[in-house]
């Protein structure tokens, strides 16, 4: 015993310390989603850890062109020999270059450093100026001296500023105002330049120039709320998979929670059942010696009277604990299916039996309605008799004096076959046939009649049904009576060969009063 007691100390121990770490780990999801929400709300739009992914976007763009822009500011130096002198040519790329180094330095240095150590405002205060001090560069090359005389001269500046307003869009687009410090300079020069010409090409190219630097920065602007777009998806992405680790692990401790109560309620059955029978044994059996006067005559009326009720009472819950075992055996997964190839007619006709000085002693008539023309059906002999038994129980309790009821066994459209059992009784209300049809459910009728019974016949019914992959339905009208349905699907119909008889004595008419 001692051992034992330790052994479920330790087990509650190891069960203590895995719910501890459950907990935590659903605290920490909780301030996770709680988080989230917080910046769903915020006033600008998007949480505050957007601003540092999209900095780091625009850094990434700058550190993927660290050998782009470089060959970018050679070429265009090369073109600006076409009306520079080489001395210029060379000193401007000396600060282009420069201004990139520096921008590509920032953008490593911020890419390498912990998201806590950054101050993203002072960030992106260095990046704008880095920015805005780049474009001014670029925007210089147009005012080199012009040391040549050059045809198309505005031509080239106009495809220089193209070149630039292209680079920076695509660069820059991730910080909407570093897009304008980089692209207005050098716009501004290329319409400037253009503007005190009366030259009809100079006008045109002008007007190109503007339209040129809208288009670039609504395209920038559309590119950045593409990401924010993106950005936000994968926000209510990680928002939903929290929820739904949230869940599994609220769903994971309820279904341990549901074990632990199936396997105590088993283990509360299994011995309940044990320790019920033994004395239930010794009632009935001394009980119904009593009642038969083996030992001799009771002196008493009275004592004859109560023998005779404590007999009845014993046997009424002998059928309790047998109906409650059999429903935890299908719940628990435990009732064993012994199949075999079953005549349902043959079983209907065994039950009909059974029932019949039941259904006599209330003046009930019990008619049966078979196809003897049916294959066999591979179900458990035992289950099927018990389905049938606990419907046409139903039926005679409720079925009041000169009645009827029909047991029907025929095959369904489908190919399958079905089990009907019809009344006359007194109907049940709509609203009260979920009721009726969970387990412990009991109808008004019920308990107003007062008539014995656990409420678990139809739920044994519905689960030995379910284990055969059947359905079971019920319908039922007040003042007219009720229909139950059993159907097995034609997966369990057995294939014979055909026998040569007479059509007339393939179904068989059966009426048997009470």
């Amino acid at each position: 015993m001692a051992g034992a007691h330790r052994g479920h100390h330790s087990q509650d121990q190891d069960n203590r310390g895995v719910n501890s770490k459950r907990a935590a780990r659903r605290r920490a999801v909780l301030r996770t989603v709680h988080d989230v929400r917080e910046q769903l709300n915020t006033t600008n739009g998007y949480r505050p850890s957007f601003q540092h992914e999209l900095m780091m976007m625009y850094a990434k763009n700058r550190t993927s062109a660290s050998l782009a822009i470089p060959l970018l500011l050679l070429i265009v130096g090369a073109v600006s020999t076409l009306w520079a002198t080489a001395l210029h040519t060379l000193c401007w790329i000396a600060a282009a270059f420069s201004a990139h180094m520096m921008m590509l330095f920032l953008a490593r240095k911020f890419e390498n450093l912990p998201q806590e150590h950054l101050k993203l405002g002072e960030w992106k205060r260095h990046f704008f100026v880095g920015d805005l001090f780049s474009g001014i560069i670029w925007a210089s090359i147009l005012l080199l001296p012009t040391q040549k005389d050059i045809t198309y001269l505005t031509e080239f500046h106009f495809a220089i500023m193209l070149i630039v307003v292209a680079v920076s869009t695509m660069l820059c687009f991730t910080l909407p105002a570093n897009t304008w410090a980089g692209t207005v300079p050098i716009s501004l020069v290329v319409i400037g330049s253009t503007a005190f010409n009366t030259d009809s090409v100079d006008m045109t190219l002008s007007l190109l120039a503007v339209g040129s630097m809208f288009f670039f920065l609504m395209l920038a602007n559309r590119l950045y709320g593409s990401t924010l777009a993106m950005l936000n998806f994968r926000m209510e992405k990680d928002f939903l998979i929290a929820e739904l680790e949230q869940a599994k692990a609220i769903s994971d401790e309820s279904r341990r929670q549901a074990e632990e109560a199936n396997t105590a309620k088993s283990r509360f059955l299994a011995t309940m059942s044990h320790e019920l029978r033994t004395p239930l044994n010794a009632i009935l059996g001394f009980s119904e010696i009593m009642q038969n006067e083996v030992l001799g005559p009771l002196p008493n009326e009275k004592y004859r009277e109560y023998v005779s009720d404590i007999n009845n009472s014993g046997n009424h819950l002998l059928n309790l604990i047998n109906e409650i075992l059999d429903l935890s055996r299908v719940e628990a997964g435990r009732y064993k299916l012994n199949e075999e190839a079953v005549t349902l007619s043959y079983v209907a006709e065994d039950c009909e039996n059974l029932l019949r000085l039941r259904a006599r002693s209330k003046d009930v008539t019990i008619r049966l309605d078979l196809d003897l023309n049916l294959p066999k059906l591979w179900a458990d002999e035992r289950a099927m008799r018990q389905v049938m038994l606990n419907l046409l129980t139903n039926a005679v309790k409720f079925t009041p004096p000169g009645g009827e009821i029909v047991l029907s066994v025929k095959a369904a459209e489908d190919g399958g076959q079905y089990i009907e059992v019809a009344d006359t009784g007194p109907g049940i209300p709509e609203d009260e046939i979920p009721t009726v049809l969970s387990a412990f459910g009991q109808g008004s009728l019920a308990i107003q009649s007062a008539e014995d019974g656990s409420g678990l016949g139809l739920s044994i019914v519905q689960a030995l049904v379910q284990m055969h992959d059947g359905s079971f339905d019920l319908e039922s009208t007040l003042r007219v009576g009720t229909t139950v349905i059993a159907r097995f699907p034609p997966s369990r119909v057995m294939d014979v060969l055909p026998l040569e008889q007479d059509a007339n004595q393939g179904r068989i008419q059966l009426t048997r009063v009470g």
